[in-house]
Order: structure tokens, then C-alpha cells, then sequence
């Protein structure tokens, strides 16, 4: 009996062995593909950023007295030399017009002691009068001349004190909230009991203030000494809408060793107000762009430990090519490589199904066809490092 159980099993393997497997072997592997392409894309510095405006004013009062009149509405957009608080000038008018008698006065003092001294150089040059009385009134027209002066002084620093009685816009931008109300006593200069009367910040245009590292300044300065503009794109928190496009406008002059990072400045005309004061944004600081090479959908690229390859297809079989990555744009979906050519046909979905020489059928469809816009079954490979909101590698700069 046991003879007989062993050539049983020994019989039903055999027959296991060349049942199925070879004809499921035989099936090919449905796939979608997508195109390597020759075009050229961005190498982008991801940072975050804060709204920051060009002018920011926070107006106190330069003379004391009551509020008669605030001019401006809440959040209202004003031009430069736009009234927004009147104080009550009528003390410093009285002031001022006191100032001007005197200065009257002084003036007319100095007129006669000028005609005096005139008599008195005539009656010298005719030796009708002693050179000390001529010296005596020269002496005093100048006493004259000094007090006119001071008088005149006065009334400018008088004449100033009724314009500060009359704040105006120093520069077209939005006002804020109100934070005095006619009838409110103000008080002069800036102390710890003192409040602004009006703040006004300037949105048209307006900057964004970010970092990056330390290592990136070399790319971004190689670029500025060729005297090119290099734009920005800025993004909301959450990093999928774009809310403005401006240009790079400055760095600072020294890198922060504590965190080994650099701040720059970029400049927007936002006209839409689309960006606001403070605001927290998302920043794509374009450095160059790669042109001329060649470009995958990121979603193809498969990933063997720190190798990086796909699946070109050859005659309806899949053959794994090793490549290297280079920059990668989720705007566009693209990702720069070595290792594969312009035109060449690579897999796009099935990733868990193929294998190196596995025969491949294309599917029916748009998707099937060759076409780049395919990217099912795949999904997004790319790397993301430190948070960015836009995944991409950065390599050595090679092309403007």
C-alpha cells in the first residue's frame, strides 16, 4: 500500500507540472504607457513666506488736543496726501499769528535801524559824525538781523505745528480699523500710554518676505550676476492655488548661522489684492530652466531600493532600463532623466503585474495609445523633501 501511495503522488505532480502555469505565462500583461519627450523644465527653490508690505505706517500725533474729525472709512483704499484725523489747530493758530506780529514787528525794528545806519555812513563819509556812532549802529542792525531771524523760527515751527493739526496719507495704501473717535484727547509723542491714530499699509505692490538655504544661494546669485530676473510664484497654505507671479527683488546681507538660512524679498504688483499683510504663503522660486531635455511622466518611474528605472517597451515586451532623475514639476507632472531617449515607449500602469522581458498587450483607449497624458495605476513617485509644497529633486545646475 505505501508503494502504491508514493507512485499516486509521484503521478498527480506530474500532472500538476504541465497543467496551467505555461499557458497563464503566456498571457501578456495589459498596460497602458506614456512618451518620453524632449522640452525643457524649471528648477524651483520651495520655501515659506510671509506677506510682508513695502510700507507700513503707524501714525501717532505730533501736537496735543481734541479729535475733531476722522476722514476715512474702515479698510478704505486712500492716495497719498488723503486727510484722515483733524485736530483741533485753533490753539496753534493763535500761536502762530502771535509768532507773525512779532516777526512783523522785529522786521519793521530792523527797516529803521537800517535807514539809520544809511544817515549814518553818509554823515561819516561828509566827517559829520564820530566812527563810533557808526560802528554802534552797524552793531545793532545786526542784533536786528539776528532777532528777525529767530523770529522767523518761530513762525515756521509755529506754521508746522497747524500741519500737524491736519494728518494726511503719507502714501496711497488701506487703512485699518479706527482707533480714535472724534472727540478723543490725543497727546503728543510716542510714549508706552500712546496709541497710533490711523495704521496704513501700502498692498499695490506689495512683497514677500522668505528663506532659503544657505547651500541654494550659489545657484541664485550664478543667476543675478547675469543680470537675470528671476520669477516667483507664490502659493496659498495649503500649496494647490496660485495667488500671484512677481520677480525676485533683493537678499538680505548676511545668513542667519542659527538656522543656516538666507532671507530674499520678492516684489508683486497685486493688483487683485490677492495677497494680504502677514499672510502665510507657499514660495517657488524659479532659478533656471533645463532645456532640451528629456522628460517622463513621474508617475513611470519605478523605485529598487536607490535605483531609480522603468519599463521601455520593445516589440510588446517590457524591458527594465536603469535611469537617473533629475528635476521633477508637479505642476506639469514631469520628471528630467538619463537613460531613455526622446520617443521611446514606457509603461504607465501595471507596475505590480510586469516584469523584466514580460510580453505586454496595450490597453484599448486613449490611455492605451502611446500618448503621455497616461498615468494610471501608477501614481506619484516623486520625492518631496523638507515639507515643500512641490515635489522636485535639485541637481548641480547645468543649462540657463
Amino acid at each position: 500500500m505505501g508503494v502504491l501511495l508514493v507512485f499516486g503522488v509521484a503521478f498527480y505532480l506530474i500532472l500538476a507540472s504541465k497543467a496551467a502555469p505555461k499557458g497563464r505565462m503566456a498571457i501578456p500583461v495589459t498596460i497602458t504607457t506614456g512618451t518620453a519627450r524632449k522640452g525643457n523644465i524649471g528648477v524651483y527653490i520651495d520655501a515659506i513666506g510671509t506677506v510682508t508690505p513695502v510700507y507700513t505706517a503707524s501714525i501717532y500725533s505730533q501736537v496735543t488736543g481734541p479729535v475733531v474729525s476722522v476722514s476715512y472709512t474702515e479698510g478704505e483704499v486712500v492716495a497719498k496726501g488723503a486727510s484722515l484725523v483733524d485736530i483741533d489747530p485753533r490753539p496753534y493758530e493763535a500761536t502762530l499769528l502771535q509768532a507773525q506780529g512779532t516777526l512783523e514787528r522785529d522786521e519793521n525794528v530792523l527797516a529803521q535801524a537800517q535807514m539809520d545806519l544809511a544817515r549814518y555812513q553818509d554823515a561819516w563819509s561828509r566827517n559829520a559824525v564820530a566812527k563810533q556812532i557808526l560802528d554802534d549802529q552797524l552793531k545793532l542792525v545786526q542784533q536786528n538781523e539776528g532777532t528777525v531771524k529767530n523770529d522767523q523760527g518761530t513762525v515756521a515751527y509755529d506754521q508746522i505745528q497747524v500741519e500737524y493739526c491736519h494728518i494726511t496719507a503719507p502714501f496711497a495704501g488701506v487703512v485699518g480699523l479706527r482707533l480714535v473717535d472724534p472727540g478723543n484727547l490725543v497727546n503728543a509723542g510716542l510714549n508706552s500710554s500712546s496709541n497710533p491714530l490711523v495704521v496704513i499699509a501700502q498692498l499695490k505692490p506689495i512683497t514677500v518676505i522668505f528663506t532659503i538655504a544657505e547651500d541654494s544661494l550659489g545657484a541664485v546669485q550664478a543667476q543675478l550676476r547675469k543680470n537675470k530676473k528671476l520669477t516667483v510664484d507664490i502659493y496659498d497654505r495649503s500649496a494647490q492655488n496660485k495667488l500671484a507671479t512677481g520677480e525676485l527683488l533683493a537678499l538680505d546681507n548676511q545668513i542667519d548661522t542659527t538656522t543656516g538660512t538666507l532671507k530674499l524679498r520678492a516684489i508683486f504688483d497685486n493688483n487683485d489684492y490677492a495677497l494680504f499683510p502677514n499672510q502665510f504663503v507657499n514660495v517657488r522660486l524659479l532659478v533656471q530652466t533645463l532645456k532640451g531635455v528629456t522628460l517622463v511622466p513621474t508617475a513611470d518611474i519605478q523605485q529598487n531600493g536607490d535605483s531609480s528605472f522603468v519599463y521601455v517597451i520593445e516589440d510588446g515586451v517590457a524591458h527594465e532600463r536603469d535611469i537617473k532623475v533629475g528635476v521633477s514639476d508637479a505642476d506639469t507632472g514631469d520628471t528630467q532623466v538619463t537613460g531613455v531617449n526622446p520617443g521611446e515607449i514606457i509603461a504607465d500602469s501595471s507596475f505590480d503585474k510586469i516584469t523584466d522581458n514580460a510580453k505586454v498587450a496595450l490597453a484599448s483607449g486613449p490611455a492605451g495609445g502611446g500618448a503621455s497624458q497616461g498615468h494610471g495605476g501608477g501614481g506619484d513617485h516623486s520625492a518631496q523633501a523638507g515639507g515643500s509644497p512641490h515635489p522636485h529633486h535639485s541637481p548641480s545646475p547645468s543649462d540657463d
